[in-house]
């Protein structure tokens, strides 16, 4: 035997056979149940998992074909191995039918024992090895049901990788879009803002030669006061395209700005009467500014024009009237909401919010483009939004631009907060020099203009000093180097060959006790200049006010030993 020992059912109405096979099979080494009748032995099957089931033939209440018949029609044992004992002679019909109750052999009385013990052997290994076979399957089922649950947590566990995958895929692409688009629009914007500051600096020598001639003719026409009207007129025209450049040169990022130490909501709140001017009835005005706000550095004045452009601006969104709101908060650069490429630094975050028509995204997208306007022929110049991002670039922020149509936009202006250094200099004591020279000088204009060069020369002479024009900085250089005596040298910055401001570092090594003013179309020099900040600086157009206070300031003194800020 081997393997555990199997049940095997000995059922006989007689004790006496029982006993016999009993004896006779005890020698399988296997558990023999006994059971004297049908119901004895249906009980006994039931209880225990029976491997072969020999079985009498002949018994009182049901014969052993019969119990056969019943022991098959139970699903539990349809593979239960049946063997029939039978002392009388069967019949071939006899043999037939107990097959077909389902008996598997049969062993004729008298028994003998190497037969029987056979026969049981074979029918109880069978079993044997069936139920191993069962348990070897059903652990093979279970294996494969546990890695089929492996495999299956594996691809859960794949696919929520791959999803993640994706998801950082599709984010990344994202972010790398939105830097791709962010980087257009600056290298946009930086390629208009040159264009911008180029024509802007080629203006402003225009309107210089316009200005001065016209300041000029003015005092000269005095007593014609048609010609006086007409003087006034282009005047204003020039002041107006003098004006244009501005905004021009605050979108190009490249005016000159004079940062000080502001209130914001102060300085909001001094402006709320010409705003409610600009505004007109129909447009309520709402201050939310807090007065606790730290202050910020900026140029008060363009500030203020900043915010009166956002305040007309928001009046022409509203044809219908509306409400406008400003308000303010303290903000980080690490803001979700914030400009891309701040510094991290503090910020004050001013807020203007309408009630208007809002933009749609075309719109939105193109808002701050210089020129760019959906307003009609003549109602907008297309350079108040552009002046605005332009001011707050300049002064280290930025602008954000939101709005849903149909309910309204908002503006956030961010601007960068003071630091201590600057609040402790603004309470500093400033020293002030009144010493002027009034005398005539000759003064020595450079500029390769000759439209600029006449006009500036004809202002300085009617101030009564002598002028001696040229157009290049070489000339210059030749004409101090044959000794011309000379107390200021009134240069331009752009100019072929060598910039104004590389003359003006020339002449403050080779002639100390000449002055130099540096006069430039550019609001601001370009970066890659190396200009002194104590070399004083003319911003074209400039009023024959502006040229006489330079020269008084600085002709016959090395550059720096003015005591009055250019």
């Amino acid at each position: 035997m081997s393997g555990d020992p199997v049940n095997i059912l000995l059922v006989d109405d007689q004790p006496a056979k029982l006993l016999s096979y009993e004896v006779i099979l005890s020698q399988l080494g296997e558990r023999l149940i006994k059971a004297n009748s049908a119901h004895e032995a249906l009980s006994q099957l039931l209880k225990h998992d029976i491997a072969v089931v020999l079985i009498d033939v002949q018994m009182p209440d049901l014969d052993g074909f019969e119990l056969a018949a019943m022991i098959r029609e139970h699903p539990r044992f349809q593979q239960t191995a049946l063997i029939f004992v039978s002392a009388i002679h069967l019949s071939d019909l006899d043999r037939l039918r107990g097959y077909e109750a389902g008996g598997v052999d049969y062993v004729p009385v008298p028994v003998v024992p190497e037969v029987l013990r056979a026969k049981v052997r074979v029918f109880a290994e069978l079993h044997r090895k069936t139920r191993a076979l069962e348990r070897l399957n059903t652990d093979l089922e279970q294996r494969v049901a546990d890695r089929t649950a492996d495999l299956e947590q594996s691809r859960a566990a794949l696919q929520k990788l791959n999803e993640e995958l994706e998801l950082r895929i599709e984010q990344r692409t994202r972010e790398r879009e939105q830097a791709l688009a962010q980087l257009f629009e600056a290298q946009k914007i930086d390629t208009i803002g040159q264009l911008t500051g180029g024509v802007a600096h080629d203006f402003n020598n225009l309107l210089m030669a316009m200005l001065g001639s016209l300041e000029i003719l003015k005092k000269r026409l005095k007593d014609d006061s048609a010609s006086q009207r007409l003087l006034e007129n282009a005047l204003k025209g020039a002041e107006r395209g003098a004006a244009l450049t501005q905004r021009l040169l605050a979108f190009a990022r490249r005016q000159e700005l004079r940062p000080e130490i502001v209130e914001i909501s102060q300085l909001v709140s001094g402006m709320q009467d010409l705003l409610t001017r600009a505004l007109g009835p129909e447009i309520r005005l709402e201050n939310n500014l807090q007065p606790n706000l730290p202050p910020i550095l900026i140029d008060a004045n363009q500030l203020e024009l900043a915010v009166l452009n956002l305040a007309v601006n928001a009046r022409d969104a509203m044809p219908n009237g509306g409400l406008l709101t400003f308000s303010a908060a303290e903000a980080k650069a690490s803001d979700p909401n914030a400009p891309p490429g701040l510094t991290p630094r503090p910020y004050v975050r001013l807020t203007v919010v309408d009630t208007g028509q809002g933009m749609d995204e075309t719109t939105l997208a193109r808002a701050a483009e210089p020129f760019f306007t959906t307003k009609g022929i003549g109602k907008g110049t297309g350079l108040g939004l552009s002046m605005v991002q332009g001011l707050a670039a300049q002064s280290g922020g930025g602008l954000v631009l939101a709005n849903e149509p149909g309910k309204g936009a908002r503006i956030d202006v961010w601007l960068p907060q003071a630091d201590r250094a600057a609040i402790e200099l603004k309470s500093a004591p400033r020293g002030h020099s009144t010493e002027y020279i009034s005398r005539p000088c000759t003064v020595l204009v450079v500029d390769d203009d000759a439209l600029v060069a006449t006009g500036t020369a004809a202002m300085l002479e009617d101030l009564g000093h002598s002028v001696i024009e040229v157009y290049s900085a070489a000339e210059a250089l030749k004409l101090l180097e044959d000794g011309r005596p000379v107390d200021l040298v009134l240069t331009d910055h752009a100019m072929p060959g060598m910039s104004g401001t590389d003359l003006a570092n020339l002449l403050r090594t080779r002639y100390p006790g000449i002055g130099v003013v540096i006069a430039s179309g550019y609001a601001e020099l370009p970066a890659d200049t190396t200009q002194d900040a104590t070399i004083p600086k003319l911003s074209k157009p400039f009023a024959q006010s502006d040229l006489a206070r330079m020269v008084a300031e600085h002709a016959g003194r090395a550059p720096g030993t003015a005591g009055a800020a250019a």
